[in-house]
């Protein structure tokens, strides 16, 4: 789910949202366990992702939903908006990331330790990362879907 217009991003420094919106549908493309909601695209103002879980849960009120997140991401928790209500409409999904553990973060948020922790095995990459590694010249694509890879060259996203 491609956020709208991220609060924690100046307007103008990120990808426009149809971008975002052809990378995630391109990322999950060969996965049928996946889906791409436009859900805050759709939604006008800042996407947070209380509104955003607030919205699942009055739709789907019966199911169980987990936020997956990495560990950069569990750390800084606290200075997401509406913290503890979010906690309690999704289980969050914790990976660790960049030989962090996650199980190892404190976000001092009351809940948060209640999450499911995930070691990371396989894959461990962050958009920051890939945003970098573009933005000075090197080449990301090894940690890209070819699709995704071939998006962020011809839009020219996160370059300097």
């Amino acid at each position: 789910m491609p956020a709208g217009r991220p609060p924690h991003k100046e307007p103008g420094t990120q990808s426009s949202p149809e971008a975002r919106l052809e990378m995630v549908r391109e990322a999950v493309r060969a996965d049928p366990r996946f889906e791409v909601s436009t859900l805050e695209l759709e939604r006008p103002g800042p996407s947070y992702t209380v509104d955003t879980l607030r919205e699942l849960r009055a739709s789907e009120p019966d199911s169980e939903i987990y936020l997956i997140m990495g560990v950069d991401q569990y750390e800084d928790l606290q200075t997401w908006h509406r913290p503890e209500e979010l906690l309690g409409m999704a289980r969050l999904a914790v990976m660790d990331r960049g030989g962090k553990s996650a199980r190892a973060a404190s976000p001092h948020v009351a809940g948060a330790e209640d999450a499911v922790f995930v070691p990371v095995r396989r894959v461990d990459v962050s958009s920051t990362a890939i945003r970098a590694d573009v933005r000075e010249g090197r080449d990301a694509s090894a940690s890209l879907p070819a699709g995704v890879a071939a998006i962020i060259e011809r839009e020219g996203l996160y370059s300097a």
